[in-house]
C-alpha cells in the first residue's frame, strides 16, 4: 500500500459562523498507483494513531481533547474533514503559529489493511510576542502597545500586558486568561488595570484603578459571562467652568459589583451585518460585596437584519436600560446612561441630550433608543467585486429618550415619562466597513424633537466605532 497524500489545508479565520468544511468542499486525494494499492476514498477506514510533532512546552494532555474526534472517522473524506476541524481547534488555542496535517497509511506489525495514521506537525509560538496597532472606539481612536506571553504553563494560558493611549482615554493593564481543556469556550480571566478617561460633554475626568475576575461559558445557543469587579474611582473636573453638579460628584469612591451578561449572536458580521440577529442582556448589582456604590443596573440590546432585493439590507435595532439606586445614596454620574451622537441618536452631539446642568450633561437613570436602517450598494456600483464593496449607502431613522425617574411613582408613570419629549432624527449617508474591526459613517442628519439644553449637529456628521444604533 502506498501513501495517501492529503492536501495541506490553508488557514481559515479564527472567528466566524463556521470553522469546519463540508465533505463536498474537499478535493478527492491523489493516490499513488501501484499494483496492489486499494482505493480508500469510498471504503471504511480506521484511524489507528494520531501523532503531534513539534511540541516543546505544550502539555500533550491538553491536545488530546482537541484531536479526539479524528479517531471517530470512518472513511477517508471523513478523516480529512475531522482532521481539518481538529487543526482549527489547535489554531484557536492561540499557542501555535502553524499547523500542518499529514495523512498516511498505517505501517508496522499491528497495521490494518484499512488503517490510517494522522500526523499534526505544529510550530509553537514564541514565549513572548509584541504588538503595535491602532484601535477605533465609539468616535475615538487610540494607539495600543502590547506584550503577550502565550502558553505560559503549557495548557493554553495567556498573560498579556497592554498599554493604550487615545484621544479621550489612556489605560494600561495586566490580564491572565485560562481556558478549560477541551472546552475552549469555557474560560476564566483575571485583570488588573488603570484607566484614565476624559468626558468633555460632562466636564469630567475619571481615573479607575481596579481588579476583575470573569468566568465565560456557553449554555445552549448563548454565551454567558459572570464577573466580579472592584474599582477605586477618582472623579474630578475637566475644566474650571465645570458646573456645581459635577463638582459635587468629584472625589473618591469604591465600587464592588457582580454582573452577568448573556449574548445570542447569529449575525454574519458584527460590523455591518447582512443577516441574523443579536440579543444582549446585561445586569449589574453593586453594593452587596462592599464599596459605597449601591445600585441595580439593567440594559439590553436587540438587532435584526434582513437581506432584501438588489443587495439591500434592512436593519432594526432597539436599546434600553434602567438604573435603580439601592438605599438612600443617589446614583453616581459615572454609572448613569448617556445618549446622543453619531453612534446612537444621529444629529445630536456626542452624549449631549437629557439631564444637564450649566451645559454639563449628567446622564440619566433610564433610556431607550431605536433605529431603522436601509443599506444599499453605492449608486452605479463603482468598484464592484473589489474596494467598492466596502462602501454602502444607508437611509436611517433614529429615536430615543433619556431621563431620570421618580421611583416613588408606578411603572405607568415611568413609561409615560420615557414616552415624553422623544428626540428623533433622519437622514442618509455613506458607510465604510474597515474589515471586521470598525466602521466609519459620513451622514447628513436632520434632528427633530430637540429639547431645551440639547446640543445638535444639524447637517454633516462623522462617526467612527464598533457599536452603532
Amino acid at each position: 500500500m502506498g501513501t495517501v497524500h492529503a492536501r495541506s489545508l490553508d488557514p481559515l479565520p479564527m472567528q466566524g459562523p463556521e470553522l469546519g468544511v463540508q465533505a463536498d468542499d474537499i478535493e478527492a486525494p491523489e493516490m499513488e498507483q501501484g499494483p496492489k494499492q486499494e482505493v480508500l476514498e469510498n471504503k471504511d477506514v480506521v484511524v489507528q494513531r494520531v501523532h503531534i510533532d513539534g511540541l516543546g512546552r505544550t502539555k500533550e494532555d491538553l491536545l488530546t481533547y482537541e484531536i479526539a474526534e479524528v479517531f471517530q472517522a470512518r472513511n477517508l473524506i471523513d478523516v480529512m474533514r475531522r482532521s481539518h476541524e481538529a487543526r482549527q481547534k489547535l489554531l484557536r488555542l492561540g499557542i501555535f503559529r502553524k499547523v500542518e496535517v499529514v495523512i498516511d497509511t498505517s505501517r508496522g506489525e499491528d497495521a490494518l489493511p484499512n488503517g490510517l495514521d494522522v500526523t499534526f506537525e505544529v510550530t509553537e509560538m514564541r514565549r513572548m510576542t509584541g504588538s503595535y496597532n491602532t484601535m477605533v472606539g465609539n468616535n475615538e481612536g487610540s494607539m495600543v502597545l502590547g506584550l503577550k506571553f502565550p502558553n505560559v504553563f503549557g495548557r493554553a494560558e495567556k498573560l498579556t500586558f497592554q498599554f493604550s493611549y487615545g484621544t479621550k482615554e489612556t489605560s494600561y493593564g495586566l490580564s491572565f486568561f485560562k481556558p478549560q481543556p477541551g472546552k475552549f469556550e469555557r474560560n476564566i480571566s483575571v485583570n488588573v488595570y488603570k484607566v484614565t478617561g476624559q468626558f468633555p460633554w460632562s466636564s469630567l475626568r475619571e481615573t479607575d484603578r481596579g481588579i476583575s475576575a470573569e468566568l465565560s461559558f456557553p449554555v445552549w445557543k448563548t454565551n454567558q459571562t459572570l464577573k466580579w469587579e472592584g474599582v477605586w474611582r477618582e472623579l474630578g473636573c475637566l475644566a474650571r467652568s465645570a458646573s456645581f453638579a459635577v463638582r459635587e460628584e468629584s472625589g473618591h469612591s469604591l465600587k464592588s459589583s457582580l454582573s452577568h451578561a448573556m449574548v445570542i449572536d447569529t449575525r454574519n458580521s458584527s460590523i455591518l451585518p447582512r443577516k441574523g440577529g443579536l440579543l444582549k442582556i446585561h445586569q449589574e448589582l453593586a453594593g452587596y460585596t462592599g464599596g459605597d456604590a449601591s445600585f441595580l443596573k439593567e440594559d439590553f440590546e436587540i438587532q435584526l437584519n434582513k437581506t432584501l432585493y438588489w443587495d439591500s439590507v434592512l436593519s432594526a435595532s432597539l436599546w434600553g436600560g434602567l438604573l435603580l439606586p439601592i438605599g438612600d445614596r443617589p446614583t453616581s454620574i459615572a454609572d448613569r446612561f448617556y445618549l446622543g451622537g453619531p453612534t446612537s441618536i444621529r444629529g445630536f452631539s456626542m452624549y449631549s441630550l437629557g439631564p444637564q446642568s450649566e451645559g454639563d450633561y449628567l446622564g440619566g437613570e433610564a433610556y431607550w433608543a431605536g433605529g431603522l436602517h436601509l443599506y444599499t450598494p453605492l449608486p452605479f456600483r463603482p468598484g464592484r467585486g473589489g474596494f467598492g464593496d466596502l462602501f454602502r449607502t444607508h437611509f436611517f431613522l433614529n429615536a430615543g429618550n433619556l431621563c431620570n425617574l421618580n421611583y416613588g411613582e408606578g411603572p405607568q408613570a415611568h413609561l409615560k415619562r420615557l414616552a415624553e419629549c422623544i428626540r428623533w432624527s433622519y437622514g442618509l449617508g455613506i458607510v465604510l466597513r474597515l474589515g471586521n474591526i470598525a466602521r466609519l459613517e459620513l451622514n447628513y442628519c436632520i434632528p427633530m424633537g430637540v429639547q431645551s439644553g440639547d446640543r445638535i449637529c444639524d447637517g454633516v456628521q462623522f462617526g467612527a466605532g464598533i457599536r452603532f444604533l
